[in-house]
């Protein structure tokens, strides 16, 4: 690419581009990015910043990985793409045989498709049909608030209301929403369950992490109540692993913190390691049963175009080559210590609350007095100040938070801790920076 077309790529962009949760006419220019590598992308103008966000939670190992791309180009000079139904090929019965060793052992079957919202919205698809196939009539679902599980028209329904989907409320299928489980409230959840479980189809959650909502976090052992809970009123539970899956939680899933087992799993994100779409729905044998069936009207009416696409399931049998090995375990223990070490030096900061992690995911809100939203100015604030800084972060309102590809280092992850903190240091008495900080 010449000077001139890198200079005008942002222009350009702007000529033709709608780009995602961005308010395009207020937004600034988007920063053309010419060139990724490791934990880096590289601009027009050769500034390079740090990916500490994964590129929107997807990118495992780092950019542009060797490996990943010389196993898809084999793919591309052998099979780039053939309809899945009626057909397969080596790479999805490859990649489902990976996959189901390491899920809970009452997961046997994949339902491959394109997002994370496409595999959610299977999942709930699988639950209400399952009871239509028994011949059970049960339409209600079960979901924490706060909930994200994507932007389709399901997901979205099973997702916390919000100005995100008011415009669509009337469009949204009915919800029963519950609080994420804790000591106090574990009881009281029970007895509101009880009270719809003749009529529930399915409960779906995002498990330990909240993600999109801010971060929030919450403890297995009260998850594991609830499904054990759960599964003794006959009510399937759909674990949403999109984000969590993968190493995200310290361990290869949020199902390895669980002793219970979910009956449905779902997975996008890092399942590729950030190298092409795709979305992936699992099962128990029940479920799959349930559409076994002579009466060809019990079928599974679901699919899309680029379903268990030959280049995107080698992708993900690369990258889940590279999660297993003994390099990038330790990297993640590694990144989990770190931020474990870190979280004790955020917490007695005077402009910082609310610090919390789970494995590689490290989360803490910046005291403000404004309203602690998705909308909060102060995140473009801080979203601005730290690519200044050649760091890549999308705090979520006031809320910072961290999610590094495993290949970081360990200078590489320092290097962010100290702008951090330098940052809340800089602006802790700053007039256009609101705060609750001690002088």
């Amino acid at each position: 690419m010449n000077t001139l077309t890198q200079s005008l790529l942002a222009e350009r962009d702007k000529a033709v581009n709608w780009h995602p949760y961005t308010q395009m006419k207020t937004a600034g220019d988007a920063i053309p990015i010419v060139k990724g590598k490791g934990v880096y992308l590289y601009d027009d103008e050769g500034k390079k910043y740090i990916d500490a966000v994964s590129s929107w939670w997807v990118t495992l190992h780092g950019h542009a990985h060797p490996y990943i791309a010389e196993r898809v180009f084999e793919q591309l000079n052998t099979l780039e793409q053939v309809i899945f139904a009626g057909f397969t090929h080596e790479p999805a019965v490859q990649l489902s045989e990976n996959l189901l060793k390491l899920l809970p052992e009452n997961q046997k079957k994949v339902f491959y498709s394109d997002n994370g919202s496409t595999a959610v919205e299977a999942a709930l698809k699988m639950c209400i049909q399952y009871a239509y196939n028994i011949g059970k009539e049960k339409t209600k679902i079960l979901a924490f608030r706060n909930a994200y599980h994507g932007d389709t028209f399901g997901a979205m329904s099973v997702s916390g209301r919000s100005v995100w989907t008011k415009p669509f409320g009337s469009m949204l299928f009915e919800v029963i929403f519950i609080d994420t489980p804790n000591a106090k409230n574990l009881e009281s959840l029970k007895v509101q369950i009880k009270s719809i479980a003749e009529d529930t189809a399915c409960f779906i959650y995002e498990p330990l992490v909240q993600g999109a909502a801010g971060m929030l976090m919450y403890e297995a052992e009260h998850l594991d109540e609830l499904m054990k809970f759960c599964r003794s009123k006959e009510i399937l539970m759909i674990q949403d692993e999109v984000f969590t899956g993968f190493g995200r939680t310290g361990k290869l899933f949020a199902a390895n913190h669980l002793k219970e087992m979910p009956d449905i799993m779902c997975f996008s994100k890092g399942l590729t390691g950030g190298t092409m779409p795709m979305g992936i729905t699992t099962c128990s044998q029940e479920i799959f049963n349930a559409f076994l069936s002579d009466d060809k009207y019990k079928t599974l009416f679901h699919g899309h175009s680029f379903t268990a696409n030959p280049l995107a399931c080698t992708a993900a049998l690369a990258s889940m080559e590279l999660l297993l090995q003994e390099e990038t375990l330790t990297a993640i223990d590694r990144i989990s210590g770190q931020h474990s070490g870190f979280t004790e030096i955020l917490a007695q900061h005077p402009n910082v609350e609310n610090v919390r992690q789970t494995g590689t995911i490290l989360a803490f809100e910046y005291k403000t007095d404004q309203n602690t939203s998705y909308f909060n100015e102060i995140g473009k604030i801080l979203y601005a100040e730290f690519l200044q800084r050649g760091i890549i972060m999308r705090p979520l309102g006031n809320v910072m938070y961290l999610v590094p590809p495993y290949c970081m280092t360990t200078e590489e992850l320092n290097f962010i801790y100290q702008n951090i903190l330098e940052v809340l240091n800089a602006f802790k008495n700053q007039d256009h920076f609101p705060t609750h900080a001690a002088d």
